[in-house]
């Protein structure tokens, strides 16, 4: 038995963590960023049914994300935090969708550790402050999911209204990926239990003509901005119909090569990176998965009225179309982690409270016990060597004394759960909460883009007044300085009082050839994303860092 309290605890400690990331990190670029001066962009210029991207045409994700977090905005304000709590909040819908879907299958216990499970993943604490699509995905499809469920055992109509309103809102967030995902997981799920007659419901016609008429303002918005003036030039290829973009070429084109996209197109990249996006849970879940499998061929790939294939088969099938794709990024699989903390939950339910994997308590004990030490020594490491200037002293101390209680815990008798799961819950929450507040806010002060957006605002300079000149700042300073900087390449037509932005290198030939510019400030310029060892070392950090300057016409 889970005590509900403790439940409940680790649930609002991942809840807290999460906040911690959305107000203490910066966004970082590339996606993060980008969605979010986008959704900004929205909101400034009221256009939601035509998407821009600094000022250009845009065409690459729906604008679900850009819809909701413009709303949130719009409410709150131009804050990294307010474009991130809707993602925040369909993560919560995630949570509590896979808890109720467990619950049709399976007894409280396997319920509760299946939404504990997802809420103390590293992608849920990854995707709640760096923002993409998949955060409000996994909601939407995990909800589908669970009303389908519902449905499919009571033929209550509020649960198909709900369920296949949340396909159409998926595929306004990320494309037909959302109906991909619950329609290969019950079919899959029908077929094992021989229940031909939920292949050939009549209602799944009414479900079309509804998702058809939900997609209807997407499509809309399509059709003007592309349709209606074909040849668009979108990364580097003429758009002839931005309605094929979207419901072909963006997901299906991946297979046929229309994409222009191809990177990371092995077939276990997905997997090799659920080695640190599903930690802490990465082991126990291969053997869960394997398990089944196991247990499937064992039935003769027969299931009883009793037993659920969703999950693992919609992991599986979803899995293998992905890894098919000629591009892959790793939070693509991010879609199906619901399922993968239902497989999870279940084998550990197994592992503590049945008799059938005693033998296997000791050696994942030991061996995830010893992985877990590595993860704070590296904790304490982060929090002392990289930032030792700008992170107070107590922090490293903080975090060695957190090794200390994750012995205690190791060694203690008696728990309130099994000590495997006290490790792996105080670890992943532990140790996030660390690079929320203290590694991740000093990587994010060597990104130019909200860095420089913050110093034009403390030296009161006009947005209007600052260019560009041959470089990038990211779209977190569009993002921060609520404005969209323009290019300008000739200095010659800078008007008096003006100002540039450039980078360092290039500032004693401007200077020299421009005498009327002068430097009045400079700053880091480094993609945060591309993290490396030279950079966290302070001796080597100066080589691996380029920096800008703000340049003003005197």
């Amino acid at each position: 038995m889970i005590p509900q309290r403790i439940f409940w605890f680790i649930i609002f400690l991942c809840i807290g963590t999460y906040l911690l990331g959305a107000f203490c990190i910066p966004l970082m670029d590339i996606d993060a960023a980008q969605y979010a001066s986008i959704s900004r962009e929205m909101l400034e210029k009221q256009s939601f049914l035509q998407v821009y991207d600094l000022d250009h045409d845009y065409l690459d994700k729906p604008p679900m994300l850009f819809w909701l977090s413009a709303l949130s905005m719009s409410v709150f304000g131009i804050h990294d935090w307010a474009y991130r709590l809707p993602s925040i909040l369909f993560a919560l819908l995630a949570i509590l969708s896979t808890y109720r879907f467990a619950r049709i299958y399976y007894q409280r216990e396997i319920a509760q550790l299946s939404a504990m499970i997802l809420a103390a993943s590293q992608a849920m604490f990854l995707i709640t402050h760096d923002v993409r699509t998949d955060t409000m995905l996994m909601g939407w499809v995990m909800l589908s999911v669970w009303q389908l469920a519902a449905w499919y055992q009571t033929n209550r109509w509020i649960h198909f209204i709900i369920a296949f309103t949340c396909v159409a809102g998926g595929m306004m967030t990320k494309g037909p990926i959302a109906l991909v995902v619950p329609g290969v997981a019950f079919a899959i799920h029908f077929l094992l239990r021989r229940s031909w007659k939920q292949f050939f419901r009549w209602e799944y016609i009414a479900a079309v003509l509804w998702i058809a008429l939900l997609l209807l303002p997407m499509s809309i918005g399509l059709y003007q901005q592309y349709d209606l003036h074909p040849g668009k030039i979108i990364n580097g290829v003429p758009i002839q119909s931005g309605l094929r973009f979207y419901y072909w070429t963006q997901s299906f084109g991946r297979y046929t090569g229309e994409n222009v996209f191809n990177e990371m197109n092995h077939f276990t990249f997905l997997l090799e990176n659920m080695f640190w996006s599903f930690l802490p849970w990465v082991f126990l879940f291969l053997i869960g998965l394997l398990n089944q499998v196991i247990a499937l061929i064992r039935s003769r790939f027969h299931l009883t009225d009793k037993e659920e294939w969703v999950s693992v088969g919609g992991f599986l099938l979803t899995y293998v179309m992905l890894a098919r794709s000629q591009a892959q990024l790793p939070h693509y699989i991010f879609v199906v982690f619901p399922f993968a903390a239902i497989i999870t939950a279940r084998f550990v339910y197994q592992l503590f409270h049945t008799a059938d994997f005693t033998k296997w308590r000791k050696p994942l004990l030991i061996f995830h016990g010893f992985i877990f030490a590595i993860i704070w020594l590296a904790t304490i490491a982060l929090m002392y060597w990289p930032f030792r200037t700008t992170v107070p002293i107590y922090v490293p101390i903080l975090a060695a004394c957190c090794l200390l209680g994750y012995f205690a815990i190791l060694s203690a008798k008696k728990l309130s759960l099994p000590h495997l799961l006290e490790i792996s819950f105080f670890t992943i929450i532990g140790v996030n909460i660390f690079l929320s507040t203290a590694f991740y806010p000093n990587v994010l002060q060597y990104q130019m883009g909200n860095t420089a957006a913050e110093k034009l605002a403390a030296k009161r300079i006009d947005p209007d007044k600052v260019y560009l000149y041959h470089i990038y700042p990211g779209h977190s300073m569009h993002f921060y300085a609520k404005h969209v900087f323009q290019p300008q390449h000739q200095p010659d037509s800078l008007a008096q009082g003006n100002y540039l932005l450039a980078p360092k290198d290039s500032a004693a030939a401007l200077t020299n050839k421009h005498p009327f510019l002068q430097v009045i400030d400079e700053g880091p310029h480094f993609g945060v994303t591309k993290l490396s060892l030279p950079f966290l070392n302070p001796a080597l950090r100066n080589q691996e860092v380029p920096d800008y300057v703000l340049l003003q016409r005197k």
